[in-house]
C-alpha cells in the first residue's frame, strides 16, 4: 500500500514537472513568435519608410522648384523664391499651376523696384508677388484654353495671393491680364512637374494693391 502511494506521488510529481516543462515550452514558443512578428513588422515599417523617402526624393527632384532651378531662363525667379522662403513650398506634394516669369520678364521690372523687393525686410511683399503667379490645381494648356472658350474669352482665376488674374486668347496665344491691367503672354506652356505645371510668361504680373 505504501509502495503504491509512493508510486502515485512520484507519478503526480512527474506529471507536474511535465506540465511545468510544457508550459515553459509554450511560453518560449509564444515569446519567439511574438519576437518574430515584431521583427517582421519593424522590417516592413523600415521598408515602407525607405520607399516613402525614395518617392519623396523622386517627387522633389521633379518638382516645380527643381524644374525651375534646372532651367537657366528662370534663374531670377528661383533667386526670388529662395529669398522669399518659398522654394521649399514648391518642392512639396501638391497641385499648382505657376505662371513663371522668365529672366527677360524680370528684366522689364525697374532694377530699383526689384532690388527693393529682394530686401529681407520686404520678404512678405515679395511672397505676395510670387504667390500672385500661382493658382491652386494643375491647369494644363488645353484645360486653360477650354476654360477661356467656355467663359466668352475671359476666364478669371484666383491666385494663392487671393487676387484674380483674367485669362484670354489672342492670336492663338494665352494672355493674362493682371490687377493693374497689364497683359502678359504665355510663351512656354506645359512644363510638367511632379506637383503641378509651369507656364512661362513674358511679363511679371502685378497685383492691384
Amino acid at each position: 500500500m505504501k509502495m503504491s502511494k509512493i508510486i502515485m506521488s512520484l507519478a503526480v510529481v512527474a506529471l507536474l514537472f511535465a506540465s511545468c516543462d510544457d508550459t515553459k515550452k509554450k511560453e518560449a514558443e509564444a515569446k519567439a513568435e511574438a519576437e518574430k512578428m515584431e521583427m517582421e513588422a519593424k522590417m516592413k515599417a523600415d521598408e515602407e519608410a525607405k520607399m516613402a523617402d525614395m518617392e519623396k526624393m523622386e517627387m522633389q527632384k521633379n518638382s516645380i522648384a527643381s524644374k525651375a532651378m534646372a532651367n537657366p531662363n528662370y534663374s531670377t525667379l528661383v533667386a526670388a523664391l529662395k529669398q522669399a522662403d518659398l522654394a521649399g513650398t514648391f518642392m512639396e506634394p501638391g497641385e499648382y499651376t505657376v505662371f513663371a516669369p522668365t529672366n527677360d520678364a524680370f528684366a522689364k521690372v525697374p532694377k530699383a523696384t526689384l532690388d527693393n523687393l529682394m530686401k529681407p525686410e520686404n520678404k512678405e511683399q515679395l511672397q505676395g508677388l510670387l504667390k500672385y503667379h500661382v493658382v491652386k490645381g494643375e491647369w494644363k494648356a488645353d484645360a486653360v484654353v477650354k476654360a477661356i472658350n467656355d467663359n466668352k474669352n475671359a476666364y478669371n482665376v484666383t491666385t494663392l495671393a487671393g487676387e484674380n488674374l483674367t485669362l484670354s486668347l489672342k492670336d492663338g496665344k494665352v494672355m493674362i491680364k493682371d490687377g493693374k491691367g497689364k497683359m502678359a503672354t504665355v510663351a512656354d506652356a506645359d512644363m510638367d512637374a511632379s506637383n503641378g505645371v509651369i507656364h512661362g510668361v513674358d511679363t511679371v504680373l502685378m497685383p492691384k494693391g
